[in-house]
């Protein structure tokens, strides 16, 4: 255990570094926020714990790409940056649509299951939600080529992306289970109408911010 924390002792500096980047990065308001809150107020704790499961575990995606150095073979083809936009941003109004037009919020993903939505169908659009997202690529891209030394061994690179898993599952399993309390939600339930076209508007503006990045 001692030489594992002498060995770590040089990249101190670079893990503080990514540790709060990656706390910034959890609670900066964006896509992830707004689906883990829809899935928290409109359906259940456990659908918003799921969600908030499914971005942790995308994060992984990025995690996985950014070592491998494809995040910037990603950055620099336009082609590739396209589809993964254009995927990404579609996705986005699409959900944000059927929240902001339905007259009585359904399952998504499961329309048959009434207004209950699974576990799975929670984890899956968490976790579609973070990993197609463009604009996390360009963020895991800046961590591993202006933060991360090049030189930093894999299992220092592999901490450094537990780190940004974990700060996100807790951020937004935090968000998940204040935004279900039994209080809040008869609050919410008061205006739930208005809360659903806000919400459908967020995700439709961020699906339209997405399609709109610049590949630069």
């Amino acid at each position: 255990m001692n030489m594992e924390l002498i060995q770590a002792l040089p990249y101190l500096p670079e893990l503080m570094s990514v540790s709060v980047i990656a706390l910034f990065m959890a609670i900066s308001p964006g896509a992830d926020f707004v689906m883990v809150t829809r899935n928290s107020i409109f359906f259940s704790r456990s659908a918003g714990l799921f969600s908030a499961l499914g971005v942790g575990c995308a994060i992984w995606i990025h995690v996985t790409y950014s070592i491998a150095g494809l995040a910037l073979i990603i950055s620099r083809s336009i082609v590739l940056f396209s589809i993964l936009k254009y995927v990404g941003a579609a996705y986005l109004i699409y959900i944000g649509w059927k929240t902001f037009t339905s007259k009585e919020l359904i399952d998504i993903d499961e329309p048959s299951a009434g207004h209950e939505l699974s576990n799975g169908a929670a984890f899956k659009v968490g976790f579609m939600t973070n990993a197609l997202n463009p604009k996390t690529t360009i963020f895991f891209l800046s961590i591993f080529t202006q933060v991360v030394n090049p030189e930093t061994p894999l299992w220092m690179q592999l901490i450094y992306g537990l780190i940004i898993s974990l700060s996100h599952l807790v951020w937004f399993s935090s968000v998940a289970i204040f935004l279900s309390h039994p209080i809040l939600l008869q609050r919410f339930q008061n205006s739930k109408k208005i809360i659903e076209k806000v919400v459908g508007g967020v995700l439709i503006g961020f699906g339209c911010k997405v399609a709109a990045l610049s590949h630069s």
